[in-house]
């Protein structure tokens, strides 16, 4: 640790004080210098190298990445868990459709009445809907006050929202897994940066 301008003044006039016996000014002004220059060289062995410093740097900005890292990981957990209920509820109203030799991808599927509504599992691709057979365009029948919805019944409108809302969740889960993953190898990437430091 280095000493302040006036600690240092401090231990000059203890030590003059204490050694009356050289009485010249020249000699005391040899014994301040003297001092001093012991003193310089205290502060600059207890000073670390710039590559040293650089070091400690380094590992305190991996240390707080670390715990930011920890923490969105924390927040994105805590969000997939408030998620997987809402998913659960809505999956119950599908069954679900793959064919394996011909299809990468799966789809949820709803049949309400004359509509069949399909959610991709994936969620790349908006929800699709049939009705009587005829693929037809979700959002115009989505729209609350056109020609279109009020053509619906009751329970193929809800069809449509149930497989909106199953879109949206599927969705916001496969971001959160991927931000989940993406996080857990920045943790596992200060953690060994650490160690080695």
């Amino acid at each position: 640790m280095t000493r302040s301008l006036s600690q240092k003044w401090n231990y000059i006039f203890i030590y003059l004080y204490i050694s009356k016996k050289y009485s010249t000014f020249a000699s005391q002004m040899k014994k301040i210098l003297f001092i001093f220059a012991i003193a310089a060289l205290c502060a600059a062995c207890h000073q670390s190298s710039p590559a040293e410093q650089r070091k400690q740097q380094k590992h305190i900005q991996d240390s707080i990445a670390l715990s930011e890292q920890e923490r969105s990981l924390e927040y994105y957990h805590s969000q997939r868990e408030l998620l997987e209920p809402k998913a659960d509820s809505l999956l119950a109203l599908f069954k679900y459709e793959k064919n394996e030799k011909y299809q990468d991808h799966g789809n949820y599927v709803m049949e309400r009445g004359r509509l069949r509504v399909l959610v991709r599992d994936d969620a790349q691709v908006a929800p699709v809907g049939y009705l009587n057979g005829k693929r037809i365009d979700l959002d115009t029948y989505r729209a609350p006050d056109s020609p279109e919805s009020k053509q619906l019944w009751e329970a193929e409108r809800k069809a449509i929202e149930s497989a909106y809302n199953l879109f949206v969740v599927i969705a916001d889960l496969r971001e959160l897994d991927k931000r989940i993953h993406r996080t857990s190898l920045e943790i596992e990437k200060y953690q060994k940066r650490l160690q080695k430091n």
